[in-house]
């Protein structure tokens, strides 16, 4: 047999073997994980036919425990006492009707089905909730969301998951909460997680905002409370905030969308009364982000 067809064949089958390791590793990780799961929330939508497919991305919604504390003298909506979030309603976080359900699952079966048309990521068209005190379960998300993080009162031992989450090279982006009181409550969990790292405003030209699309000209997204009032802003958020954590490589691992509401602007895509451009901006801005954390 000739050099080049033996050299031929048994690079063909090193190729080969590869790509069933690749399978089993892939298969395996998958195996871990938690089977998909539904909570009450706030929307409830149809479930897609195909909603058990095995996917290379899923929209990875983090639950939480609901602020109980006061921060100034006030809770986070600006009155005294304590808070108990959106959906304590009294009963258990985790079981859903809370603070971490805000949009849920119209915002996350949204996103998935844009990013199937706006990227070629492998995308599942169902949300996947994950509860940082299931084990190792959030290792199998390299992207977590967390909406009302304004609403948000981690225990220590999420907080220490949540770290290594990070240092495995997790990403995180969380959205919806405005104004002063909002944003000190999400500080306190944010620095017990990072007490060693800063949070500061994104520059313009962070790669983030131009790994797939150019977000140069990027504005306040409402939620839909904008649809009453007519006001982009809600409390004392009268500006957006681009935010974030970079590793100590330059990466980012936290994207802050302070003083905004994807996530409504990602449920109410469909409303004809909300308006385009704002869910146009922050379906743009979850897929740059999205891409981002694969890719770096």
């Amino acid at each position: 047999m000739e050099p080049m067809v033996r050299a031929g064949k048994y690079w063909s089958r090193r190729l080969l073997m590869t790509a069933a390791m690749l399978v089993v590793v892939i298969s395996g990780a998958m195996a871990f994980q938690m089977p998909w799961r539904d909570y009450p929330g706030q929307d409830n939508i149809e479930l897609p036919p195909d909603f058990q497919e095995k996917t290379e991305w899923q929209f990875a919604r983090l639950m939480y425990p609901p602020f109980q504390g006061v921060i100034d003298g006030r809770g986070p909506r600006g009155g005294g006492g304590r808070f108990g979030g959106f959906g304590g309603y009294g009963g258990n976080w985790a079981t859903g009707r809370s603070s971490w359900t805000t949009d849920y699952d119209a915002a996350d079966r949204h996103v998935s089905r844009a990013l199937r048309r706006l990227t070629r990521v492998h995308v599942r068209s169902v949300e996947q909730p994950v509860n940082l005190d299931d084990g190792d379960d959030v290792f199998n998300y390299p992207w977590l969301y967390a909406v009302e993080v304004g609403h948000w009162q981690l225990t220590d031992s999420q907080v220490k998951q949540m770290r290594e989450f990070f240092d495995r090279g997790g990403f995180f982006m969380c959205d919806d909460f405005h104004g002063s009181q909002e944003w000190a409550v999400f500080i306190a969990g944010m620095q017990r997680v990072f007490p060693d790292r800063p949070i500061v405003d994104l520059p313009n030209d962070d790669s983030i905002f131009h790994v797939l699309y150019d977000l140069s000209d990027r504005y306040q997204v409402p939620g839909a409370q904008y649809l009453r009032s007519g006001r982009t802003y809600e409390k004392d958020g009268y500006d957006p905030h681009w935010r974030g954590i970079y590793d100590g490589k330059g990466r980012l691992m936290v994207a802050i969308c302070n003083d905004m509401d994807l996530g409504d602007a990602w449920e109410y895509a469909d409303e004809p009364r909300y308006d385009e451009k704002f869910s146009a901006l922050a379906f743009r801005i979850v897929a740059n982000y999205v891409v981002y954390s694969m890719t770096h």
